[in-house]
């Protein structure tokens, strides 16, 4: 097989190793950015479920309180809108599983035969990316997931290891494999960071840190707050329970 020669730089990389190259940096940058928006974001979720969340229970279950000392005797009302004893029942039909086990099993051995980190070269980014991908197929088999086993299996078989061989023919198609793989990884990786930022926890974050710029604090004023509609409801609640 002819292989197509390439221009090679002084350094005797061809125009598609510097552009993968440039596409890995890419992606480790990409990768950081979207695990730093994430820890960002899991902490301001922790501080707000502490500071600001339970106190929004503590002020629903008031409320709910006061909504039922008002209905009065709540029970009775649901009692009256039962549905009465001899109204026709429809019967429970099971739902078929969607995939057989059979086909699952199935399944799972053919993508064990391809990808298991025993099969593996001394190569150790490749026995890792061999492992994560039976560790990620031990879970889709648990959850008799067919559809993610294939997945996985078709991902394996586009994937740049799974290229065999060290002639020209196969290095220029495991480059080219791993162009597409970045790609594609940087375009999902595109679209987490789109989620988070585009999530309300994320846009009440930025709101908090705009304001913290300004020199305010936000979650305390929040608090704050909270903690006033929590007192002026519990004497609403204690006035409406019949004295002691």
């Amino acid at each position: 097989m002819l292989v197509r020669t390439e221009r090679r730089d002084d350094d005797g990389r061809t125009p598609l190793d510097v552009r993968v190259a440039e596409l890995e940096t890419e992606l480790g940058a990409r990768a950081a950015e979207l695990g730093r928006v994430s820890t960002e974001l899991e902490a301001f979720r922790l501080r707000y479920r502490h500071e600001v969340g339970r106190l929004h229970d503590e002020l629903d279950a008031l409320e709910l309180a006061i909504a039922e000392a008002e209905l009065g005797e709540l029970s009775k009302k649901l009692d009256e809108s039962e549905t009465p004893t001899d109204a026709p029942v429809e019967p429970t039909v099971d739902q078929p599983a969607r995939f057989t086990s059979d086909a699952v099993r199935r399944l799972f051995r053919d993508v064990a035969k391809m990808i298991h980190p025993d099969l593996a070269s001394h190569d150790d980014v490749t026995r890792e990316r061999r492992h994560a991908l039976m560790v990620e197929a031990n879970r889709a088999y648990a959850r008799g997931d067919e559809e993610h086993l294939r997945w996985i299996l078709e991902s394996w078989e586009r994937s740049p290891e799974a290229v065999r061989g060290s002639d020209p023919a196969a290095a220029q198609l495991r480059l080219e494999r791993r162009h597409a793989q970045i790609e594609e990884q940087l375009t999902v990786i595109a679209g987490d960071l789109a989620a988070l930022k585009d999530s309300s926890l994320w846009q009440l974050k930025a709101m908090v840190d705009l304001e913290a710029a300004r020199g305010k604090d936000l979650v305390a004023d929040m608090v704050r707050r909270l903690k006033r509609d929590i007192m002026v409801a519990t004497n609403r609640l204690d006035a409406m329970r019949p004295p002691q």
